[in-house]
């Protein structure tokens, strides 16, 4: 029998793995958990591009220390062998960098002291290490309600609907509309005025009977109201020998503004039966 090599491994791994085979340099890492007595550093800090080997290795000293410790340079310096010079501009590093704050007050009896703060997490380090959070985007108002439609687009109609939809607000400071609320509400306006409904008659079935508490969305009350509320048009009275009357295009009255059908310009029936002052 052949004698086995007493410097032979007992068991050979079969396998190696790639970033721990032998021919590879660097670093590897024998690590255990921490259960007490440890503290988390930010690689911001333990790998800054920008800071000194002597400013790390501070920053995370005093990163480690219980608050109120003292860290003033003279109690640094006796604590390491690095001197007052350099200890000071690794403080100096730190402080421009936001690792370290400084803020002077005065305490009872007049005296001014400086206290330090430790910021584990500068501005700078928190916005590159840290994803941003989403911006919530910002809900879309919801769109009104459809209002009903005039049978004519006369600029005289449109324009009363637009100036009772604006005086509104007269009446109940509640009801002041933006200038797209109105346009949006006017055509509805429009539809009741073309129907012999009257602007104060209009202006009662909007505001009457609205709720006491704030109103949210008022255009979109208006709006329904406007729709639900919708009153027939007129009937005329016809006959097989007598054709329906001829429905006369709107005109703005000269004495009240009133919007009334006639074949042209000039008075509404009220402001033409009224009785005239003496000049």
């Amino acid at each position: 029998m052949g004698n086995q090599n007493p410097s032979a491994p007992s068991r050979l791994r079969s396998r190696i793995a790639g970033h721990d085979h032998p021919n590879r340099g660097g670093l590897i890492h024998d690590n255990s958990r921490h259960t007490a007595r440890f503290t988390v550093i930010g690689n911001h800090l333990a790998q800054h591009a920008d800071l000194s080997l002597l400013a790390i290795g501070l920053g995370t000293h005093i990163q480690s220390l219980p608050r109120n410790s003292r860290i003033d340079i003279k109690t640094l310096a006796a604590r390491f062998p690095e001197g007052v010079t350099r200890i000071a501009a690794a403080l100096r590093e730190l402080e421009k960098h936001g690792y370290l704050r400084r803020e002077r007050l005065r305490i009872p009896g007049g005296r001014i002291v400086t206290r330090t703060i430790s910021c584990n997490q500068p501005g700078g380090a928190r916005e590159a290490n840290e994803p941003r959070p989403r911006r919530a985007p910002a809900p879309r108002p919801k769109a009104l309600p459809a209002v009903p439609s005039p049978s004519t687009s006369a600029p005289a109609l449109l324009q009363t609907a637009t100036d009772l939809l604006a005086d509104l607000r007269r009446h109940d400071t509640r009801l002041l509309l933006s200038t797209t609320d109105t346009a949006h509400l006017a055509p509805g306006v429009a539809a009741w005025l073309e129907r012999d409904v009257s602007p104060a008659e209009v202006r009662r079935a909007l505001i009457d009977g609205l709720p006491m508490e704030p109103l949210h969305r008022p255009a979109a009350l208006l709006a329904h109201r406007l729709t639900k509320h919708l009153p027939p048009p007129p009937r005329f009275a016809a006959s097989a020998a007598a054709p329906p009357p001829v429905r006369h295009p709107f005109q703005t009255c000269d004495g009240c503004d009133r919007v009334f059908r006639a074949p042209e310009p000039g008075r509404c029936r009220d402001c033409r039966t009224a009785p005239q002052e003496d000049a």
